[in-house]
């Protein structure tokens, strides 16, 4: 699918589904976290495995938004 058609797709779970929503917003607060981390100079310990833990975090819920997507692509195709 083109991207185009994803976006319509992303704008229309964001207004009917909300675990999709959900998703979205979670997804969106630990990348804002994730770039706070990586603008500092440098990084504790701590903050690498905090640093990798949120890319993991955002990875599943990108996951498992995309299974929401294909769902939706399935039964609305």
């Amino acid at each position: 699918m083109d991207r185009n058609g994803q976006s319509e797709i992303t704008a229309h779970l964001m207004q009917t589904n909300v675990q999709f929503r959900q998703l979205m917003d979670r997804h969106h607060e630990y990348d804002r976290m994730v770039e706070a981390l990586e603008s500092k100079p440098v990084l504790s310990m701590s903050e690498e495995l905090e640093e990798h833990r949120l890319k993991k975090l955002k990875l599943h819920l990108k996951d498992e938004m995309v299974q929401i997507a294909s769902q939706y692509k399935l039964h609305a195709g």
